[in-house]
């Protein structure tokens, strides 16, 4: 067959109805329709929301600090979770809520220096872990473009001065054997792009986590105020079915039943006993009056005074409402881990301080690390914190620590 004959004939594999003429331009056709679906394809596949994850690949881990009978998988670590918690007795006010935060900004000292990450969660429903319910923590990393969101529930980031990218963990806890996995774990994407969602320093961030009428596992929609871009994940697994709120009202009492707290359903955490994660080692445990081998800057006041602190603005409810009454609680007693490790004459001394929550005047939010300029009320600075175990829990009376209501 000559070359016409060869040319006329790769045509009518593609449908030409006898000339040449007719075939190319129905290959045209063709690919010009194959060339639109692709790109429909690839732009659904942008502003879709991020489900589970698949890679097992991580380098760093911070899980969910449950009760003492319960231990870390994946090369996870857990430690110190002090919390923030709106408070509302209003039926559905733990299923439908938007946290307004502005993300802090590296100063003479850098935000990851305390801690790896501080993220926003709640209690869910798992039927495969222990009381029907896992944890989920939205983890916001400083300094940080994150590349992998692990199964496991861990996670990858590049360094990034004043950039903010997140991971959607949801803790579980095996009913046979105790151990704390991850159910999901997703990345916050970009709608636009696909890629990472971004955010910087100083940025106003809303996250609204919520459900929907396919009761298809919680929604977290965060929004850059800022720039205007956004992501949605959708908390919908494979394997334990939609991760949906495990409580209607975010009222005290309603807690996590493997958890260390008798907090509220839904809280803002700043998770500190932690490295940065660029250093070595990174993201690793550490203890109050650790100033080597490595320093935890974690219980260092001076050291949250060099940045710009988070602010958290406030909670919005689905009708509307805003947040009136707060409550805080930390899962190692405040102060009382400090004085354990540093000894009680000691506190205050490098290494050896316990940040805290504030309320700050001059930009009308809660702040946590120490007291910044404009501090209005700080509820006592450490002694916020309850320092033993008063409130009951599932494995009985005084074992987990009481909220304190400071508004």
């Amino acid at each position: 067959m000559n070359g016409d004959g060869r040319t006329r004939a790769r045509l009518l594999a593609f449908g030409d109805t006898g000339s040449t003429f007719g075939g190319t331009f129905t290959l045209c056709r063709r690919l010009a329709a194959l060339a639109a679906l692709l790109l429909l394809v690839l732009a659904v596949g942008a502003a879709a929301p991020a489900r589970a994850a698949s890679t097992t690949n991580q380098s760093q881990c911070i899980g969910h600090h449950p009760q003492e009978y319960v231990w870390y998988t994946s090369s996870c670590t857990g430690h110190d979770e002090p919390e923030l918690d709106p408070v509302s007795t209003k039926a559905g006010s733990a299923q439908d809520l938007t946290w307004t935060v502005v993300l802090p900004t590296d100063g003479t000292t850098r935000v990851d220096a305390v801690g790896p990450t501080f993220w926003i969660g709640g209690t869910v429903t798992d039927p495969n872990s222990r009381f029907g319910q896992a944890f989920l923590e939205l983890q916001f990393y400083p300094n940080s473009v994150v590349t992998n969101c692990a199964s496991g529930g861990g996670y990858n980031v590049t360094y990034s001065a004043n950039t903010y990218s997140a991971c959607s963990p949801a803790w579980e806890v095996s009913k046979t054997g105790n151990s704390e996995s991850a159910a999901f774990n997703a990345m916050l994407t970009d709608s636009a792009t696909g890629g990472p969602l971004l955010m910087h320093a100083g940025d106003t961030i809303t996250d609204h986590q919520y459900v929907t009428r396919a009761a298809d596992g919680m929604h977290i929609t965060v929004t850059d105020v800022t720039t205007g871009h956004a992501g949605t994940i959708v908390l919908d697994t494979q394997t334990h079915g939609p991760l949906m709120p495990a409580f209607s009202e975010q009222k005290l009492g309603n807690a996590l039943g493997w958890g260390l707290v008798d907090d509220a359903p839904n809280s803002l955490v700043w998770e500190i006993g932690h490295t940065s994660p660029f250093v070595t080692p990174g993201s690793q445990f550490c203890l109050p009056g650790s100033a080597a081998k490595p320093p935890c800057y974690s219980y260092d006041v001076p050291t949250w005074l060099g940045f710009q602190p988070l602010q958290i603005k406030g909670v919005t409810f689905a009708d509307g409402s805003v947040a009136r009454s707060w409550s805080v609680v930390s899962d190692y007693g405040g102060r009382a881990e400090v004085d354990q490790s540093c000894g009680a004459a000691n506190y205050g001394t490098p290494f050896c301080s316990y940040p805290w929550y504030s309320f700050n005047s001059a930009d009308n939010a809660f702040t946590y690390g120490g007291d910044y300029p404009g501090t209005k009320d700080d509820f006592g600075q450490a002694l916020q914190f309850q320092q033993t175990k008063s409130c009951p829990g599932p494995r009985g009376l005084n074992t987990t620590y009481c909220s304190t209501v400071i508004r």
